[in-house]
């Protein structure tokens, strides 16, 4: 392993990151929008007012980086310290249609990403069987570019129905919530988290659409459809726009409430939903003689219950927030069949610090029993019983916890620096491997 090479892109993109937080430092802290300014929502400032103006006339433009770094300080499949660095740049603009056309209640969005950098998560777990979840949730599905966003969503009948179609990501709709954990399975879309063969997530795109019904300001339906292709995952086809090979197709459905609460409007965050897929899966419970012997569809549901249940002073933007999710995946061909989480957020938790965050969270991913005995049953065949034999299959049973504890730095109205803590308890679910104690630090930053 080349860890000179690693720590010198570590610090490199550290060096780059303090530096904008030493030329903050430096700057006079003044009242207007210029670059770096902390009153600024934009590293670069406000181009002397001309991004504001393109925002007021229907243009806005989104820059955006975010950088997680991982070290693993005790535990894990790996005895030695090692570290990891990935990152995500975010190019999008939004087009409002009615003030640039005329087009009523209009929207088009185009966002393209681009990943790199390398995950801590497959050296804390088993390399035979991976983790079930992520130490740092910006890496994966491919650290390449990707257009991940190209769909223009329209209101009908006085925004009673919003219509959305082009090239989507099924989380940015479906089972959404404010997200600041490192930690994958702490964070928002958590079915495609739990289901990421079936549910694509940022930043894998597909064509699809959208159709949602607003009940009232409170309460809306939507439901989704999704063309499926395994070519959407190859880093090569990130901007790939045919559907070939078409496996079927995504349908999820969701129920939506987000209330305010009391004097204070306490924003609540209430969905519950259910996804189908065509897409033909392998049965884990027909393994036999080296193969699977049934397919079946996929299918599963989720709940998310969010509420901010303190406000301080009267500022609701302040406050103590409790979040519960849950997914349940059907037992034919879901590796994990059952997922819970609970998080709480502390928002502006002194007065001098008003915009700054803690949070701490833990979650439960639970490995679909018929998955377990697939594994035995292969070694059976195989005839290995020896857990250091490398050809042995480490059986994945019970379930694998995941904590975090972060503390969310509002540096500038550009800058946001978060170190945290995670512990994994049973890493991959694998009883052989030993639980980890990581430390990470995650920056965000507004061009």
């Amino acid at each position: 392993m080349k860890r000179n090479g690693l720590f010198q892109r570590t610090s490199t993109h550290a060096i780059l990151v303090c530096s904008s937080a030493l030329l903050w430092v430096s700057a006079p802290v003044l009242a207007d929008m210029r670059p770096f300014s902390v009153d600024s929502d934009y590293l670069f400032g406000d181009w002397g007012g001309y991004r504001s103006k393109l925002k007021d006339d229907g243009v806005d433009f989104q820059v955006n980086y975010t950088m997680e770094s991982a070290a693993n300080l005790a535990g894990g499949y790996h005895s030695s310290t090692t570290a990891r660095y990935t990152d995500q740049w975010t190019f999008g603009t939004t087009l409002d249609l009615e003030k640039l056309l005329n087009w009523d209640d209009t929207q088009f969005q185009l966002t393209i990403t681009s990943r790199s950098g390398r995950d801590l998560t497959p050296y804390i777990n088993d390399p035979r069987t991976g983790g079930l979840s992520s130490l740092e949730e910006v890496w994966g599905r491919g650290q390449t570019w990707r257009l991940t966003q190209f769909w223009v969503n329209k209101g009908l009948f006085n925004h009673l129905v919003e219509i959305k179609a082009g090239r989507l990501t099924t989380g940015e709709d479906f089972d959404t919530t404010d997200n600041k954990f490192q930690n994958l399975s702490l964070g928002s879309g958590q079915p495609g988290n739990m289901r990421g063969d079936r549910w694509f997530n940022w930043p894998v795109a597909q064509w699809g659409g959208r159709l949602k019904i607003n009940f009232t300001p409170e309460v809306f339906l939507q439901v989704g459809f999704y063309n499926q292709s395994p070519g959407n995952y190859n880093t090569s086809n990130g901007f790939r726009l045919d559907t070939s090979p078409t496996l079927g197709n995504l349908v999820p459905a969701e129920l939506v409430w987000q209330p305010a609460f009391g004097p204070d409007k306490l924003p609540g965050n209430y969905r519950i939903g259910a996804f189908y897929s065509s897409v033909h899966g392998d049965n884990y419970s027909s393994y036999h003689d080296g193969g699977y012997h049934d397919k079946n569809h996929a299918y599963g549901g989720w709940l998310l219950l969010e509420q901010q249940l303190t406000a301080t002073g009267g500022d609701n933007k302040r406050g103590l927030d409790l979040k519960l999710q849950a997914v349940m995946n059907d037992h034919q061909t879901s590796k994990m069949d059952n997922y819970q989480a609970i998080a709480m957020t502390w928002k502006g938790p002194t007065e001098s610090r008003s915009q700054d965050e803690i949070g701490l969270g833990a979650s439960r991913i639970h490995v679909n029993k018929s998955y377990g005995q697939m594994q035995r049953t292969a070694n059976h065949e195989h005839g290995i019983s020896d857990y250091n034999n490398p050809g042995y299959l480490p059986i994945q049973r019970g379930s694998e916890y995941n904590f975090e504890l972060y503390y969310n730095a509002h540096v500038t109205n550009w800058l946001n620096l978060r170190p945290n803590l995670q512990y994994v308890v049973s890493p991959g679910a694998v009883s052989q491997v030993r639980n980890a104690f990581i430390g990470g630090l995650s920056a965000n930053i507004n061009f």
